[in-house]
């Protein structure tokens, strides 16, 4: 019924992965391993795990994470069988031993009325040492509540802690931001399909926040503001309805904001700022915008 993805490329951390998931104690899921062609053998250490873990492992002849990474996820689900539900876990993160087991003793609770799971969650750093406190969740929460929390500071969210729906991932995929950049806050608003999204909070997944990994990294920070831009154009043309109006406006200006780090405003995104602001007015906002705006033009 479960299948938990591993898109494999770094041994750095792999070894403590695959001994949180033969630590479960549910036993209840099978574990699939897409090695994107990664210059890090990882077979013997896989031998270690024959008989503790169920899993398939494919070394896939090209690296694909490299140019998209949603690509590579999206060829590693395409290795599993017919289970209803996966999860993507980082080839770096660790899933408390109780994981599995809570997501069958909750099955019940959510099965039809959400299409997406949750766990609480912790940061480690590359020492294993917990970074953060515990973010835990609301039990039952709307897809762009959920973000909204997430956009200003109040929780954090990463694809590893989440189990989605086969059937709604088959319906919409994943956007490919580059990075994946926001691609997986893309896909709970897609995958939800408006359903809340259901948390446990009585296990937690533990996500690696080191300088190997793409979230610690500090030499793509261009590609991580190129991807930001493209999210938010999404939401801005499309999901703004689902938002009201303060929160409207709070993301429009992160978008400004965004657009005036990478470069000064052309009349088009400026034209279509003003639209915007305008449709969504706010005498104050807008008179701010107004101001930023002659301050840009005198600048120019």
């Amino acid at each position: 019924m479960l299948a938990i993805i591993i898109p494999y490329y770094k041994l750095a951390f792999f070894a403590q992965t695959l001994l949180s998931l033969a630590n479960q104690k549910d036993k209840r899921f099978k574990v699939y391993i897409g090695d994107d062609a990664s210059p890090e053998d990882c077979s013997s250490l896989l031998d270690d795990f024959e008989g503790k873990l169920d899993f398939v492992y494919h070394r896939f002849d090209n690296n694909l994470g490299g140019t998209s990474l949603t690509e590579q996820w999206e060829r590693c689900i395409a290795l599993s069988g017919d289970e209803e539900w996966l999860m993507i876990l980082g080839d770096d993160d660790l899933l408390g031993e109780n994981v599995v087991e809570e997501f069958y003793k909750k099955y019940t609770v959510f099965e039809e009325k959400s299409n997406v799971v949750r766990y609480a969650s912790v940061i480690i750093n590359g020492s294993g040492k917990m970074i953060s406190k515990k973010f835990e969740n609301q039990i039952w929460e709307n897809p762009f509540d959920s973000y909204f929390r997430k956009f200003e500071g109040l929780s954090r969210s990463s694809l590893s802690e989440h189990i989605f729906s086969r059937k709604v991932y088959l319906k919409y995929g994943f956007v490919d931001y580059p990075l994946a950049w926001f691609s997986d806050d893309n896909a709970w608003f897609d995958f939800s399909e408006q359903k809340f999204i259901f948390s446990i909070n009585e296990a937690n997944v533990y996500i690696r926040n080191s300088d190997i990994n793409i979230s610690g990294m500090v030499d793509n920070i261009s590609q991580k503001k190129k991807a930001t831009i493209i999210f938010y154009e999404n939401i801005l043309n499309s999901r703004l309805k689902f938002f009201s109006k303060e929160r409207r406006l709070k993301m429009i200006y992160r978008y400004e904001i965004e657009l005036r780090s990478e470069r000064k405003l052309t009349f088009i995104k400026w034209n279509s700022l003003m639209f915007l602001y305008v449709k969504n007015y706010d005498s104050y906002t807008f008179k701010n915008f107004f101001k930023r705006s002659i301050k840009n033009i005198i600048n120019l």
